[in-house]
């Protein structure tokens, strides 16, 4: 048995993908209950997985890897009949050659869908993030974060992230925290008797202690209510102590003698890479600069123009794939290598030509 690798698994694909609910752009799939084949027009109930897996192997030699880990087997189908659609399958998946050692007519040749592909890899991951967060985050319906009553605290992280990127809102770093599902409770209790987190005044009603606690700056709790510290790890590590006291020690200065030689130390800092090319700054004003000066792509225009914040972030994601995959999304035509996209792209000022929204502006 023959294995072989698809041009595109060695890449590393680092931008986000995006995971339209219908990628074939029809109705009909997008609505149905059911779940197509990659390949033909076959559907078959979600409930019965199997008999689809079981189809692709007979009808078209293609076997997924690992799909019970697939957290929403109905999205990553959809993704992949739309993929396929684009480009051939021996760029995707793992050829499997049977009988490579009898004659020619003899042989017969299998396709593996697996993570080893980066694609596939991130894809998934962004499946599983996506479905936490349906599933588990706000309904922001009031101080932008009412959590629901199931919190998966192994994926803790995935929640207290959102809620301090999204909504301004950190209680900590996801590893500094325990009993995470019964934190939140505590909190949304709060949030429900109309009380401030941080100064625990009692308002009215929830426009009143909404707009309290944004124009105070008082979304945070109170370091001093001793309640929380029981959802701390700090709090455990020595008995008897509290976290002030922990802390307290661990910022007394060291004796002379037990100062740490800090002159080996390198900063490395954070970096923003441009849309088109390999080039790295330090900060996004310096890489807009570049973008427009160098790609006449003003990508602080457009999105101004854009307004939504998601729309920009789905229009910046497409950009970066269609540049990955080679592909210039003003005139459809494709290149071996980036930097004949790039001096494509720049002679014919594509850069500037952007696509129709509806090539980017899908559900994810």
């Amino acid at each position: 048995m023959t294995i072989g690798y698809g041009s595109h698994s060695k890449d590393c694909i680092l931008e986000p993908l995006s995971l339209p609910e219908s990628p074939g752009g029809t109705t009909t799939l997008e609505d149905s209950p059911s779940v197509p084949c990659i390949f033909c027009e076959e559907h078959f109930p979600v409930a019965e997985q199997d008999k689809l897996l079981k189809h692709m192997i007979i009808e078209h030699k293609t076997v997924i890897a690992d799909v019970k880990l697939v957290a929403d087997f109905r999205r990553y189908i959809l993704y992949w009949r739309k993929r396929f659609t684009e480009q051939p399958i021996t760029d995707f998946c793992s050829v499997i050659r049977i009988n490579s050692t009898a004659p020619a007519e003899e042989q017969d040749n299998y396709f593996l869908l697996c993570d080893v592909l980066p694609e596939d890899r991130i894809l998934r991951e962004e499946i599983m993030c996506l479905k936490y967060i349906q599933n588990n985050l706000c309904y922001c319906s009031f101080f932008n974060f009412l959590l629901t009553t199931s919190i998966i605290t192994d994926n803790k992280s995935v929640l207290l992230n959102h809620m301090a990127r999204e909504h301004a809102f950190n209680i900590g770093l996801p590893d500094n925290i325990v009993n995470c599902s019964e934190f939140l409770h505590t909190l949304q209790k709060k949030l429900d008797n109309l009380q401030c987190l941080y100064c625990e005044k009692t308002f009215r009603d929830k426009n009143t202690l909404k707009d309290h606690m944004r124009k105070k700056q008082h979304r945070r709790i109170n370091p001093k209510n001793r309640e929380y510290d029981q959802f701390y790890v700090i709090n455990y590590l020595e008995l008897g102590k509290s976290w002030e006291e922990v802390q307290l020690e661990d910022d007394q200065e060291l004796p002379d003698h037990q100062e740490e030689d800090w002159s080996d130390w390198k900063e490395y800092p954070v970096s923003a890479v441009c849309l088109f090319c390999e080039l790295q700054e330090e900060t996004v004003d310096k890489l807009y600069k570049h973008m427009k000066e160098t790609h006449e792509f003003d990508l602080l225009k457009i999105k101004s123009e854009l307004g939504n914040f998601y729309q920009q972030v789905k229009l910046v994601n497409f950009i970066r794939r269609q540049v990955h995959q080679g592909s210039c999304y003003g005139c459809h035509m494709r290149f071996k290598s980036k930097a004949d996209l790039r001096t494509h792209m720049d002679e014919a000022k594509h850069t500037s030509l952007l696509p129709e929204r509806k090539t980017w502006d899908q559900l994810q």
